[in-house]
């Protein structure tokens, strides 16, 4: 009997890309690739490769060109006029670029101990500059500001000189593939196909780089009078150093699922993608990412994807407003910040509350690290206690290893 099988949304652009090689075709070309110019990739590169491979970032087939780029950086669109935020490159030193010559393959690799390990080949249809001019304005631009103390400008000047545009093949799959989380590493046609088969014609996904607390339970669990199914995915690719780590978070959303959340109607995943911290326009990038995966709801809260004081608290909502609905496709969920109110004893907004902000509770994600790297307990009208259980023991094992 075969499976049910339905797109409840249609992919960014209508076709969800597919650049992973199989069989045969992937032997020849791992072959051919020992003998080409061998490209590491940085942290973000890696994610990249994974995402464009298995169609997460569809309709891209590889790394930008310099007119999608030029065009993503200035208008938020590809030359197609397909809405995209966010410029997806590949940076190297001029003196590897002196080496590379346009139309010519190259083989994309992962560092190891023992050398460099081939992960996918990729044809050089063009080389343009990235120069500090052109890195300024991609910062303006992208993460308003040019500060090099935001996490993502500093490496965004960090970067080579030269970037290099073209189609990438996968032929095999960055380490963290097997390493990380490789039961909850859903590709997007799986993801389709896991909607698909537990009925579900409307999805809410949710994106967070941070641990569940009672104020994302609140938004998941209104979204979920809404929709048939939420999507729980969570960022773990590359992310600042203070962040907590993605094992510990991982360990905190299984523990508060088992116990808070209906098996039925909520699927955990993860999400490989690095952290670029680019507020309002990665608000964007995540829900055509999401889109991809088979979601037809987003939700986006208060300061989505932000760092330091770069945004302000609603600009990530806000900017779905400059885009017509049925361009972006998938429907943002937007919600007034949470928090716990020790008058109404309960999770609330300032729509719902009447009461003054000396009732109200909230932690910010510095606050949480600090009392978790001093030992102690978050607070249960904060977070449930099994999820501050887990986080507790994880940081303090951290620290102990580190």
């Amino acid at each position: 009997m075969s499976e049910p099988y339905y797109d409840v949304i249609h992919p960014h652009g209508g076709v969800l890309v597919d650049r992973v090689l199989r069989g045969e075709v992937r032997a020849a070309v791992r072959e051919r690739a020992a003998t080409m110019i061998k490209i590491p990739l940085r942290p973000m590169g890696l994610s990249d490769l994974e995402l464009i491979g298995v169609g997460a970032l569809s309709p891209l087939t590889g790394f930008m060109r310099q007119a999608d780029y030029h065009r993503c950086v200035t208008e938020m669109r590809l030359t197609n006029g397909l809405i995209w935020s966010i410029p997806v490159t590949l940076a190297v030193g001029q003196d590897v670029a002196d080496q590379i010559k346009e139309n010519q393959e190259i083989a994309l690799c992962e560092r190891e101990k023992d050398g460099d390990r081939i992960l996918a080949v990729m044809e050089v249809a063009e080389k343009y500059p990235y120069t500090r001019q052109v890195k300024e304005q991609e910062a303006r631009e992208v993460y308003r500001t040019t500060e090099e103390a935001h996490p993502g400008v500093a490496r965004l000047y960090g970067r080579g000189e030269v970037l290099l545009g073209g189609d990438i093949w996968l032929v095999d799959w960055p380490s963290a593939v097997q390493t990380e989380f490789p039961e909850l590493r859903h590709t997007p046609a799986e993801t389709r196909r896991m909607f698909a088969r537990r009925g579900w014609r409307s999805v809410v996904g949710f994106q967070t780089r941070n641990p569940i607390h009672r104020a994302h339970e609140y938004l998941q669990k209104t979204a979920l009078e809404i929709v048939d199914g939420l999507f729980l995915h969570p960022l773990v690719g590359e992310t600042k150093d203070d962040d907590i780590p993605a094992d510990v978070r991982i360990a905190s959303y299984q523990a508060i699922l088992r116990d808070y959340y209906p098996a039925e109607r909520v699927l955990l995943g993860v999400f490989p993608a690095a952290m670029r911290y680019a507020g309002p326009r990665e608000a964007i990038f995540h829900a055509i990412a999401r889109k991809n995966y088979g979601c037809t709801h987003f939700i986006v809260g208060r300061d989505h994807a932000g760092v330091g004081k770069y945004y302000g608290t609603y600009d990530a909502q806000n900017i779905f407003d400059q885009f017509p609905p049925q361009e972006i496709g998938i429907t943002p969920f937007r919600f007034e910040h949470a928090f716990y109110c020790k008058k109404c004893e309960a999770i609330v907004s300032a729509k719902t509350c009447p009461h003054g902000k000396d009732d109200w509770l909230f932690l910010s994600g510095t606050q949480v690290r600090e009392m978790l790297e001093r030992g102690e307990m978050l607070p249960e009208e904060f977070t449930r206690p099994e999820v501050a259980r887990v986080l507790l023991e994880g940081v303090q094992r951290h620290k102990e290893t580190t």
